[in-house]
């Protein structure tokens, strides 16, 4: 028998943050997450989509994200549940933007995937911060976004220490 207050696909907020069902998939509900998104950053890297146009979508994507979060979890008295893979959506989102100087190619992909993967399991302070002190919808966002900065910058040193050395 389904709970009467359970998270459901029916409802459109689960569909958003749990990125269409994503967040359902079975074992490791955050790299299911992290992976949805990589074909559409793929293509937006082959297209070479302007990275300035997304800086700003991805400041309100943020912004609903926590919001909505904040209202699903309460609605179904959890905090950060696995299902919610949008933070990593937006994570990911966020270091692929770090790929913008050179180019966009399946293997920086993965590479940000492997980074951003890192630092989401490894959270490093603020993440920490966020992941850990703050109970609104914004503390089970916003610890990805400084994730995924973590992991743009890696990609950075790492696309710089290969140009020095390699």
């Amino acid at each position: 028998m389904k709970e009467k207050n359970a998270p459901s696909l029916s409802q459109p907020e689960v569909v958003f943050l749990s990125f269409f069902g994503a967040g359902f998939l079975p074992k490791a509900p955050g790299t299911w997450g992290s992976l949805a998104i990589c074909p559409i950053l793929f293509l937006l890297g082959y297209f070479k989509a302007p990275f300035f146009v997304f800086i700003p979508f991805l400041i309100m994507a943020t912004v609903i994200t926590c919001f909505v979060a904040d209202v699903a979890q309460r609605k179904f008295d959890l905090h950060d549940p696995g299902w919610i893979v949008m933070d990593e959506v937006l994570g990911m989102w966020t270091a692929w933007l770090f790929t913008q100087n050179g180019d966009q190619t399946i293997v920086s992909l993965i590479l940000i995937f492997l980074l951003f993967r890192l630092f989401d399991i490894y959270k490093i302070w603020p993440a920490t911060y966020f992941d850990q002190k703050v109970k609104h919808g914004a503390g089970t966002i916003l610890d990805d976004i400084v994730s995924g900065l973590f992991a743009g910058l890696a990609y950075l040193l790492l696309m710089f220490l290969y140009a020095k050395f390699f």
